[in-house]
């Protein structure tokens, strides 16, 4: 028997009856149109781009320049830096000339937040520029409940609309592309007043802008709709395609998971969201989102990239009811590669089934450490949480602290309280929204500063970095969550 990538391999000891296999095949993957970024393109048949963002200050230069360096030599195909005001705008164009005199083409993206002026500036010095729906014209999210008349909603739509189009003309002379990105966590006030915390407030969000950017006969859009929680990425990706298939738009898709984390934690997180999409054949770039070195995030989606593209066969089968799956490979890899392949094919039937127990079978791995994987990989998919959860930020320019060390630190001091959802995040912009259903969070509040708070409530501001951990610690016992060390 000829066996293709997808198809579903029984070995004859592993067979069981009374389970029914699941199907593991890849869909074709999603036309779409075309967008030109610089010189590279993304969409319809060209492969899937691989990005990641700097976490450099993007005023420093010779710093900017040197990791993006990095992420390229790496493989990244995009690099993209925040770029918070004028400033920043200024420094962005140092670092792309600097970048193009020394021989490297990758297009530049600019992310801008909360000032739709610095868009339209950056939009003159790179080949991207990603604006968030949920501040480009709209406050930032304030988890207020506001009332909107239909006049008053309409009016606000109008201005979103004037605003817009002055940006879409500066980025159809520049030939600049756009990137509508809309995150879980920083929807306005006026789309959460309508629709709440949803995936429909998120595709609406989306939708507002592409319906102009089609209006406006404008093509080179590419768009990213992210959240932390894998399953609402997953399934808010689906409703976004759906919806703009009626709406006969094809653009091409970014795809993330907001907040991944690090460590092999963040991996399985990001190949779970990811590779569910990449299953069902939507997605044109990916960015693996790590609180790591940037460059790190790079192998990573290689593999997802590599793993979905592969003709060879792979001998894997999934099998279960409406309890119980059982997952078997025979592959013969690295204990990574086999995790992030095993993370990837098991995303879109842990999302269609309400499975409470994941077996996982490889001869070539010991099977206490098979058994942990599959804890681990039910807890990304929010099924389970045996284990303290972190939501931590990959960092940028905006993260006033060193991530790696500050998530090592909560982690030393906190990762015994086993059932707690902890968020670790570098600021203000997605930071409260993504981690809105966390136990705690710990957010940077500007140079040196932490802000820590108890749900959506910040209960603690602007505590110098160094007592943020105490004080972190301080706070759970006051709230009774605290356990001591075994």
């Amino acid at each position: 028997m000829e066996l293709l990538k997808g198809d579903s391999v029984f070995v004859n000891h592993i067979f069981f009856p009374y389970m029914q296999p699941i199907d593991l095949s890849i869909k074709k993957r999603r036309r779409t149109s075309t967008t030109k970024v610089g010189d590279t393109f993304i969409g319809s048949d060209y492969p899937i781009r691989i990005q990641s963002m700097a976490n450099t200050d993007t005023n420093d230069i010779a710093a900017s320049v040197e990791q993006a360096k990095r992420i390229i030599v790496a493989g990244g195909e995009l690099v993209r830096f925040t770029t918070q005001g004028i400033k920043e705008v200024e420094s962005l164009r140092q670092t792309v000339q600097t970048l193009r005199m020394e021989g490297y083409t990758a297009p530049i993206v600019a992310d801008v937040h909360f000032n739709a002026n610095v868009a339209d500036e950056a939009a003159k010095v790179v080949e991207k520029v990603r604006i968030n729906p949920g501040n480009y014209v709209d406050p930032a999210r304030k988890f207020i409940h506001l009332e909107y008349t239909d006049d008053e909603y309409k009016a606000e739509l109008r201005r979103l609309r004037e605003r817009f189009v002055r940006l879409l003309g500066i980025c159809k002379e520049n030939h600049t592309a756009l990137r509508i990105g809309v995150n879980h966590g920083s929807l306005s006030d006026r789309i959460m007043s309508r629709y709440g915390d949803t995936p429909a407030g998120m595709v609406e969000s989306c939708m507002e802008f592409l319906r102009v950017c089609k209006e406006e006969e404008f093509a080179d859009v590419v768009i990213s709709i992210k959240a932390s929680t894998t399953k609402i990425m997953v399934e808010t990706v689906h409703l976004l395609v759906e919806t703009m298939d009626k709406e006969d738009m094809h653009f091409p898709l970014h795809l993330g998971v907001t907040e991944a984390g690090e460590g092999e934690d963040g991996r399985l997180k990001s190949a779970l969201g990811i590779g569910a999409l990449l299953a069902d054949g939507i997605g044109d770039t990916i960015r693996v989102s790590l609180s790591e070195a940037p460059e790190a995030e790079i192998p990573v989606a290689q593999e997802l990239v590599s793993y979905y593209g592969d003709t060879t066969v792979i001998l894997r089968s999934l099998y279960g009811d409406e309890s119980k799956m059982t997952y078997h490979s025979e592959e013969d890899g690295s204990w990574e590669r086999f995790c992030i392949h095993a993370a990837a094919d098991l995303g879109r039937p842990l999302f269609d089934r309400p499975v409470k127990q994941l077996v996982i079978e490889n001869p070539n791995f010991p099977q206490e450490k098979l058994d942990t994987l599959s804890k681990d990989i039910l807890q990304a998919a929010g099924i389970v949480r045996y284990k303290t959860e972190y939501v931590s930020c990959p960092s940028c320019g905006r993260t006033l602290f060193d991530i790696e060390k500050t998530i090592a630190e909560v982690k030393a001091a906190t990762q015994h309280l086993q059932g707690l959802k902890i968020g670790i995040m570098g600021c203000i912009v997605n930071g409260p929204g993504e981690m809105a259903d966390a136990d705690y969070g710990y957010v940077g509040a500007g140079r040196g500063n932490v802000s820590l708070y108890k749900g959506k409530e910040c209960v603690l501001k602007n505590i110098p970095r160094e007592e943020a951990v105490g004080e972190l610690v301080k706070l759970i016992k006051e709230n009774g969550d605290w356990k001591e060390k075994e």
